[in-house]
């Protein structure tokens, strides 16, 4: 698969669907988990997703359990985590691998296009990856970038 707009991915409902339908979004793609020490950046993720969503931006969040065993349940048990807890609105899917020998093919497509610091590997929850509007993936952010430092990055592509 050469483009982002062929992969399918799950809701936390278990309804499978193209990312084609955010086909001249911009998409901040970002694997997630419930207890992680970065959990709170859902906050300033969801507002983010507030200011820009009405200029086609959405932000897909991917739950993983692949890092301290910090996201324990369901997609959907993550989703109403995360909607009680933090006011998401956002998409949250079923829960993946981001790396290993079950990696996701949407998040092999992602660390192919943007490798991290070190190698293409995913190192830690809240990894970031922004994609253009004609679905480029233009830029990796690290889970220390708070979804604040992100904002000029978005807007550029806006």
């Amino acid at each position: 698969m050469e483009n982002i707009y062929d992969f399918v991915v799950e809701k936390n409902t278990g309804e499978t669907y193209k990312l084609e339908d955010y086909k001249d979004y911009v998409m901040l793609i970002v694997n997630t988990a419930s207890e992680c020490g970065f959990t709170p950046q859902f906050e300033g993720l969801q507002k983010l997703y507030e200011k820009y969503k009405d200029q086609k931006f959405i932000i897909l969040g991917f739950p993983c359990n692949q890092f301290g065993g910090q996201e324990p349940g369901s997609g959907e048990e993550a989703a109403q985590n995360c909607k009680l807890n933090y006011g998401v609105t956002f998409p949250i899917h079923q829960k993946i691998d981001v790396k290993g020998e079950h990696q996701h093919p949407l998040f092999r497509f992602l660390t192919d296009a943007q490798q991290g610091m070190f190698n293409e590997k995913i190192k830690w929850n809240f990894t970031k990856f922004l994609i253009d509007r004609d679905g480029n993936v233009v830029k990796r952010f690290s889970p220390q970038k708070k979804p604040a430092q992100l904002e000029n990055e978005i807007e550029k592509l806006l």
